[in-house]
């Protein structure tokens, strides 16, 4: 990707938001960006849904990625059963869902996530996760596997939000946790729902494509730019950080 591609995103976004783009913070997804573990939610969910009967393909999950577990199960049975999860039905099958994530997770962190976290911190901002998860076992990985890129009150998790990805809550939350406005953030997104919700919070939304899923659904959620992978997004970087006068 040339710099004056990026410039060209980035005057875009300016124009749309009325001011200049001032990056103080990153808030990163985490499934699909910070770790390559998308396959493995999508094997869980869908493993567990062909258990209760629940019509679903391995794609679906890659669309729904973002969601709570809770909203998931939701749009499942409304497709199967037209009708929502009870609250016993959701614990259970997210429960089971967890079990077999956990079994299958291989922990392996992203390709070229390091070098960008690294590039973030040498500019001197901020690093936010902002994910659907509420699975503790994946969470408190981020620290052995990113030591001090991230702390406990720099985080958005499926526990701080009452709608989640694609409501732009989890990244509004992100901003007011980062202490900056939306025209100060990027948000580093893989899924369709996520840079849906990272737009419309109003902030500058990269997309990195890490999963199966064509670039045109994700450049169809309005992502600002976008990246074959974590490794390309950091070899662009220093462009990235050129075109907004950093």
């Amino acid at each position: 990707m040339e710099l004056d591609l990026i410039r060209r995103a980035v005057q875009h976004y300016e124009e749309h938001a009325g001011c200049k783009l001032n990056p103080k913070a990153v808030l990163f997804d985490m499934d699909g960006v910070l770790y390559d573990s998308m396959r493995f939610h999508a094997r869980a969910w869908k493993e567990v849904a062909d258990a209760h009967s629940l019509i679903s393909s391995e794609d679906d999950f890659y669309m729904y990625e973002g969601r709570t577990g809770s909203s998931t199960i939701d749009e499942l049975y409304l497709r199967s059963f037209h009708r929502k999860a009870t609250d016993e039905e959701k614990q259970a099958i997210y429960r089971e869902k967890s079990d077999l994530f956990n079994h299958y997770n291989d922990g392996e962190p992203m390709p070229g996530a390091t070098d960008v976290l690294e590039k973030v911190g040498a500019y001197g901002m901020q690093r936010l996760v902002v994910t659907g998860s509420g699975q503790k076992s994946l969470i408190d990985k981020l620290e052995h596997t990113y030591p001090h890129c991230f702390s406990q009150d720099k985080m958005v998790t499926a526990f701080d939000v009452k709608y989640g990805k694609p409501d732009p809550e989890p990244y509004l939350i992100g901003l007011v946790k980062a202490g900056v406005s939306a025209h100060e953030a990027f948000v580093v997104e893989n899924a369709p729902l996520g840079v849906r919700a990272g737009v419309a919070a109003g902030i500058f939304t990269i997309a990195v494509n890490t999963g199966p899923l064509s670039d045109e659904i994700l450049w169809n959620e309005g992502a600002n730019l976008l990246f074959p992978s974590m490794e390309s997004l950091a070899t662009h970087w220093p462009l990235l950080m050129q075109a907004v006068g950093k």
